[in-house]
C-alpha cells in the first residue's frame, strides 16, 4: 500500500514541505488546476508540477482529477473533440510518469455537502450533508450549496440542469460507455490505470441521474470495458454514506479482481435517512470500521495507492474545508499504524 496525500499546488495553504514531514508519505496526488475543463494540459505544466513534488523527495504518481466535460456526459456532438483532449491528457500524464488517473462521471455537481462548518462536540468543524435540507431544495428556484455558488452563476446552473431533464440513468450509462470505449484503449497503451470515483453522495440529487453508487453499478462499470486499465477509485466515505454498501466486501470483490488502483480512506457518521457528517478517521468516530477495511485491502494483496480524505478542521486551522493539514496528517499516522499491525500480525485471506 502506497500512502499519498492530496495537494493543490503552491496556492494550497498546506505547504508541500510540511506534507513531506508526515511519516509514511510515499507520493503526492495533484492535478493542473488553471486549464479550462475539457482542454489539454500542457506537458510543461505537468513537468513543472512533477519537478516541484520531487524537489521535496516525494513522487507524483496519481492525478486527481481530470474533469470530464458536461458535453461528454450529455453525449453532445462536441464530445468527440473533448474526448480527444482527454485522451491527450492521459498521454501527457503518462509521459511524466503518472501511474493512476482519478476522474468521475457525476452530472453537474462533484461531491455535494450542505455545510462546510458543522461543529462537532469536540469543537472541530467538518463537512456534512443534511438529506432533509437537500430534499427541500427546488432546482427551479435556484440552488445554494457550499462550493457550488462559485462554480455556476444562477442562470448557468439553471441552464445545465435543464439540459439533463431528458437524460435518465440509462442514457448516462450509454454516454459513459461511449467515453470508456474511446478512453480505456489509450490508457492501456500509455500504461495508465483509470480509477472512476463513485457518486458522492451515492444517490440521486436534484433529479439528476447518478450511476456509480453501489456494488452493482461498480460491476457494470468494470465490465463495460473489461480491462485492468478500467478501474475504481474506491472511496470509503462516498460509498459508505449509504449504509447498504459494505466497504470491506467491495474491497474484497473489486480488489480481488485487480480493479482498485486508488483508494480514498475516510470515515463518515451516517444516519438512516442518509444524513451524514465526515468524522475523524478512527473506527470509533464514524459508521465505518477502518480496521476491517484495511484488513480487506491486505487480504487482496493490495499494492496500489491510498490517501486520507476530507479531514476535519482542527486546532484552529483555516483554509479549504476538508483539506487542512492536521487532521489528514493524523489520518495518515492512524491508517499506517493499522496497516503495519495488520501486515505483521494478521495472515492474509486471499479473495
Amino acid at each position: 500500500m502506497k500512502m499519498s496525500f492530496r495537494w493543490y499546488g503552491d496556492t494550497d495553504p498546506v505547504k508541500l514541505e510540511y506534507i513531506r514531514q508526515i511519516p509514511g508519505i510515499h507520493s503526492i496526488v495533484s492535478a493542473i488546476y488553471d486549464v479550462p475543463v475539457g482542454e489539454v494540459w500542457p506537458i510543461d505544466k505537468l513537468q513543472a508540477l512533477k519537478a516541484r513534488i520531487e524537489s521535496v523527495g516525494l513522487k507524483f504518481d496519481v492525478v486527481e482529477s481530470i474533469p470530464v466535460h458536461e458535453d461528454i456526459k450529455q453525449g453532445k456532438p462536441t464530445r468527440d473533440r473533448l474526448i480527444a483532449n482527454f485522451q491527450q491528457n492521459i498521454r501527457n500524464c503518462a509521459a511524466v510518469g503518472v501511474k493512476v488517473i482519478c476522474y468521475n462521471f457525476m452530472p453537474v455537481f462533484d461531491w455535494t455537502r450542505t455545510s462546510v462548518g458543522t461543529v462537532l462536540p469536540d469543537g472541530s468543524t467538518t463537512l456534512s450533508f443534511d438529506a432533509s435540507q437537500v430534499q427541500e431544495i427546488d432546482p427551479e428556484q435556484g440552488i445554494s450549496l457550499p462550493g457550488w455558488d462559485a462554480s455556476y452563476k444562477p442562470e448557468e446552473l439553471k441552464k445545465v440542469l435543464a439540459e439533463y431533464k431528458d437524460i435518465g440513468e440509462e442514457q448516462l450509462w450509454a454516454n459513459l460507455e461511449y467515453f470508456l470505449k474511446k478512453m480505456i484503449p489509450v490508457a492501456e497503451e500509455a500504461g495508465v490505470r483509470m480509477g472512476m470515483h463513485p457518486d458522492d453522495p451515492p444517490r440521486p440529487i436534484f433529479g439528476l441521474p447518478r450511476i456509480v453508487k453501489n456494488r452493482d453499478d461498480l460491476m457494470r462499470l468494470v465490465k463495460m470495458v473489461d480491462s485492468p486499465a478500467n478501474g475504481i477509485t474506491l472511496c470509503s466515505g462516498s460509498l459508505g454514506a449509504d449504509l447498504c454498501n459494505n466497504i470491506e466486501s467491495l474491497v474484497h470483490e473489486f480488489g480481488g479482481m485487480g480493479r482498485i488502483p486508488f483508494g480514498h480512506l475516510r470515515n463518515v457518521a451516517v444516519e438512516e435517512d442518509g444524513t451524514f457528517y465526515e468524522s475523524a478517521h478512527l473506527s470509533c468516530e464514524g459508521s465505518l470500521d477502518m480496521a476491517k477495511i484495511l484488513k480487506a485491502y491486505h487480504d487482496v494483496d493490495f499494492d496500489g495507492y491510498v490517501r486520507p480524505d476530507h479531514g476535519r478542521m482542527i486546532w484552529g486551522e483555516t483554509g479549504k474545508p476538508g483539506y487542512g493539514l492536521y487532521d489528514r496528517a493524523l489520518g495518515v499516522v492512524y491508517l499506517n499504524g493499522l496497516w503495519e499491525a495488520i501486515t505483521k500480525f494478521v495472515p492474509a485471506e486471499h479473495a
